[in-house]
């Protein structure tokens, strides 16, 4: 019998990607924390629990060693839907199974990986359930089967679901383990799980695999943010659950009051919190109970920070696509559900709440406070040529009519043994690949540019940009939250800093911006060009006639800094250049 006083456990993180589920750096999920909670609770001293990421692994072998001798490695991972990702790089099948070879201690796995493995993680593969060389394989929940197979001395455990009071206290005791994340404290947003499972049963879905939906009350969801809070977490997300608007209800309609309860219990135990996001709702929810929905809309915008984004799961503008795959919205009644969204969270900090959708050139330079993301798959069943051209209709429609979309999250079906998808596999999928990727390129060059030009026109500032990675002489970085913007600044960068930005120029997925205010006393050629509407000559004439000498606490500081320029304050792109410029007296300007 294993003494759990002296069990030593390493838990390795390859990271996780659900419908419902996000746990890519620099996201944290519930699994790592959940885990070490169970792990705590069944007797195992928090100081030797030892936790790593697949990337801290990759970074540091001497990391390895810690998989090598623990008593009892855990590993935790899965990937159910696919995706692209800049702060890490989830487990591949070959390492997951290197980590099960260097074990010399119980080798346990748990999570989404349960729901199947393919050859790589990505759209168009079929899956299937592999042990990839572990000693046990969690087919209930992983914490749950970490728990009792500690309370067993490592003999087994029955597969099992945990329950509502377990994972409430699982989430408190488990919080200490986010100081082992490479990203902590700065860079690091915690996944926070509202409830799980879905009352709708699409084709292609994983999340249905969990049940109907239940809730954790709302006291254990804020006793779990302030355990996060008080391990130094400033970033939060509520991005586990099928549908935000469903929340403490029955499963479908909304309850406005308990989302209230919710959000204001956050907001008072993190008062100094720097994000905090959603993902998933159903638009099906918005459009059967549109008033109960616009009150709960209210609610979300009324306490979160502002560059937050709603998904939802259209998947298919195709009205034969929806019904062959159990869908639940139709295009018409996504349309209406963008519209709702829109006018009553679309607006921007600085402006009153219920005055959206706002954007040109009256609107305040900050991101809308919430909008909609639209979530298109493909290689589903029925799926046709005319699919794309429908979807692209939706899509322009929503433009034409004047509405925001954050993002279009496109991919092709990943299917998984359990969901109707598994009769059907990939092979529509791979059979549409060509068309799929000209169609792909369509949406980026004639929707989501001009759409994000919509939503964070020349100007916007956007605060706490951390600085990620350099290319082609450019530092690339991007806010905490919901689908942040990647952000391309001129010039190399110290790289994990945190700057405002204003954004400058669009491309399809990302913009272009300068560091704000820009110093004209010490801006570069590249930050000034940048500028829509200051050219080269321009720019030089900026260089040449520097220092330019404004007085402290000027109030139009920015404006008189353009005049300062020798051009008008309006360039000849309609930009007005006080968006983005001041001028700090330095040593050399008298």
């Amino acid at each position: 019998m294993t003494d759990p006083e002296r069990l030593s456990v390493t838990i390795v993180d390859g990271y996780v990607d659900e419908p419902a589920h996000f746990g890519v750096p620099p996201y944290v999920s519930t699994y790592p924390r959940y885990t070490a909670g169970a792990l705590v609770d069944a007797g195992v001293p928090r100081e030797r629990i030892t936790y790593h990421t697949i990337d801290g692994l990759r970074d540091e072998p001497d990391r390895w060693r810690d998989v090598d001798e623990a008593d009892l490695m855990i590993y935790l991972g899965g990937m159910t839907v696919p995706g692209k990702y800049v702060g890490g790089t989830p487990a591949e099948p070959d390492e997951v199974r290197k980590l099960a070879w260097t074990a010399n201690g119980t080798s346990l796995m748990g999570g989404p990986v349960k729901f199947g493995v393919g050859d790589e993680n990505a759209g168009a593969t079929e899956t299937e359930r592999q042990d990839l060389d572990f000693d046990f394989v969690a087919k209930g929940d992983v914490e749950a089967a970490v728990h009792d197979l500690v309370e067993s001395g490592l003999e087994g455990f029955n597969n099992r679901m945990r329950d509502v009071d377990e994972v409430s206290r699982w989430a408190r005791e488990g919080a200490f383990i986010v100081e082992q994340h490479p990203n902590h404290p700065d860079y690091l947003i915690a996944e926070l799980e509202t409830s799980r499972g879905c009352a709708y049963r699409c084709s292609f879905c994983t999340e249905p695999l969990y049940g109907n939906p239940e809730f954790r009350p709302a006291p254990t969801v804020v006793g779990e943010v302030d355990a996060l809070s008080d391990h130094g977490v400033r970033h939060f997300r509520l991005g586990r659950q099928a549908d935000i608007l469903a929340y403490g209800g029955d499963g479908e309609a909304p309850n406005p009051d308990a989302l209230r309860q919710l959000y204001s219990g956050i907001r008072e135990v993190a008062p100094d919190l720097e994000t905090l996001h959603l993902d998933n709702m159903n638009p099906i929810t918005i459009v059967e109970w549109p008033e109960k929905s616009r009150e709960g809309i209210r609610i979300i915008a009324e306490h979160n920070t502002p560059g937050d984004t709603a998904a939802f799961g259209l998947e298919s503008a195709d009205p034969v696509v929806q019904e062959e795959n159990n869908l639940n919205v139709t295009a018409e009644e996504c349309f209406e559900a963008v519209k709702i969204v829109n006018e009553e969270a679309g607006w921007r900090p600085g402006e009153d709440p219920g005055d959206g959708p706002t954007f040109g050139d009256d609107a305040p330079r900050r991101l809308p406070k919430l909008l909609p993301g639209i979530n298109l798959l493909h290689g589903l069943k029925g799926e046709r040529e005319e699919t794309y051209e429908r979807n692209m209709d939706f899509l322009q429609r929503v433009y034409d009519e004047g509405y925001m979309l954050r993002r279009v999250n496109i991919r092709q079906v990943m299917s998984f043994d359990g969901t109707d998808m598994s009769d059907t596999g990939a092979e529509i999928a791979k059979e549409h690949k060509k068309l799929f990727k000209s169609y792909k390129s369509r949406v980026r060059e004639e929707i989501d540019n001009p759409m994000l030009e919509r939503v964070a026109p020349p100007g916007t500032v956007l605060p706490d940009v951390h600085l990620e990675y350099h290319q082609d002489g450019k530092t690339f970085g991007r806010q905490l939250g919901t689908y942040p913007l990647l952000v391309g600044i001129p010039g190399e960068r110290e790289l994990g800093r945190t700057i405002d930005v204003a954004v400058v120029d669009h491309g399809y997925r990302s913009v272009t911006g300068v560091p704000y205010p820009l110093d004209i006393n010490a801006a570069s050629m590249d930050e000034l060009t940048a500028i829509p509407g200051v050219g080269d000559r321009t720019a030089g004439d900026i260089v040449v006639n520097r220092p330019y000498d404004l007085e402290d606490g000027d109030a139009d500081a920015d404006a008189d800094a353009a005049s300062a320029l020798g051009i008008d304050t309006e360039t000849e792109a309609g930009v007005d250049l006080s968006r983005f410029v001041t001028a700090r007296a330095g040593e050399w300007a008298d």
